[in-house]
C-alpha cells in the first residue's frame, strides 16, 4: 500500500473545498498506512516525529498533520493500535482475583509483542517530563499513559463494595506497579528473565496484592469487619 506525496496533495484539495470527510476510502487509507509505518519504526526503537513518519510513508507534511497534529498525538495512537484487545478486555467472573488473572492472561503477551512500541512511547514520556523540569518543552501537548487505571479498576470491581475506598484505591495502585511495559523492563532486562517466569512472577505478585488487600479487611472471623471499613473511608 503506498500514497504518494501527490495523491496526499489531492486529498488535502478535497477537503479545502468540501470540508472534512469520513474516514473511507483514499483518506482511511492514508490515515492507516502512517499507523502502520509509525508502528514499524517504534517497533525498530524509534520515536518518529510526525515529519518522520510523514517521509517514511511518502504523505506530505500537511496530510501528516491534519491526521496527527502532534507526537503526542501519534504515539498515542499507535500505543492504543499496540494495545488492541487489552482495552476491550472484559470478563464474566464475580471474582476480584480470577478477573485481574484473566486481565494479565489477555495483557502480558500483548505487551511483549509490542515491547519496543511501549518502550518508545516510554521514552517519550520521559523525554517530555526532563524537558519540563528544564523548562523548555514549550506548548507541546504532553503525552499521557492511564489505560491501566481504568482497566485494573475494572478488573477489582468486586471488591468496590468490599474494600473502604482508600484501600480499594491503593489495590488499583500497586496493581499498576506491575502491569504494563515496566514489569518487562524490571524482570527481562534487570533481572533477565524468559516469558514465561515473567509472567509468573507477574501474575503471582497480583494475586498476593489482591489477597493481602482482602485480608486486610476481613477480622479473624472471616467477615467484613466494620470498624476498618469506617476508618478506611
Amino acid at each position: 500500500m503506498n500514497v504518494s506525496r501527490q495523491q496526499s496533495a489531492a486529498i488535502d484539495d478535497a477537503e479545502r473545498a468540501t470540508g472534512p470527510v469520513p474516514e473511507r476510502g483514499p483518506r482511511a487509507r492514508t490515515k492507516r498506512l502512517m499507523l502502520e509505518t509509525a508502528t514499524r519504526l517504534m517497533q525498530a526503537g524509534v520515536t518518529p516525529s510526525v515529519s518522520e513518519v510523514a517521509e517514511a510513508a511518502e504523505v506530505s507534511r500537511a496530510t501528516a498533520y491534519r491526521y496527527f497534529p502532534s507526537q503526542s498525538a501519534l504515539v498515542q495512537a499507535v500505543v492504543d493500535e499496540g494495545l488492541g484487545p487489552i482495552l476491550t478486555w472484559q470478563s464474566t467472573s464475580a471474582d476480584a482475583e480470577r478477573r485481574v488473572a484473566e486481565l494479565f492472561d489477555t495483557a502480558m503477551p500483548r505487551i511483549e509483542a509490542f515491547e519496543a512500541t511501549f518502550k518508545a512511547a516510554l521514552k517519550l514520556s520521559l523525554d517530555q517530563w526532563a524537558r519540563r523540569q528544564a523548562g523548555t518543552l514549550g506548548g507541546e501537548p504532553a503525552f499521557t499513559r492511564g489505560h491501566r487505571i481504568d482497566l485494573l479498576k475494572d478488573a477489582i470491581a468486586p471488591l468496590k463494595g468490599r474494600l473502604p475506598p482508600r484501600d480499594f484505591k491503593r489495590l488499583a495502585q500497586a496493581l499498576s506497579l506491575i502491569f504494563g511495559v515496566e514489569v518487562l523492563i524490571v524482570l527481562k532486562d534487570i533481572w533477565g528473565l524468559d516469558s514465561r517466569r515473567t509472567r509468573a512472577v507477574a501474575q503471582w505478585a497480583a494475586g498476593a496484592l489482591v489477597r493481602a488487600a482482602v485480608a486486610e479487611s476481613v477480622d479473624e472471623g472471616g467477615s467484613l469487619n466494620p470498624k476498618a471499613v469506617m476508618n478506611r473511608a
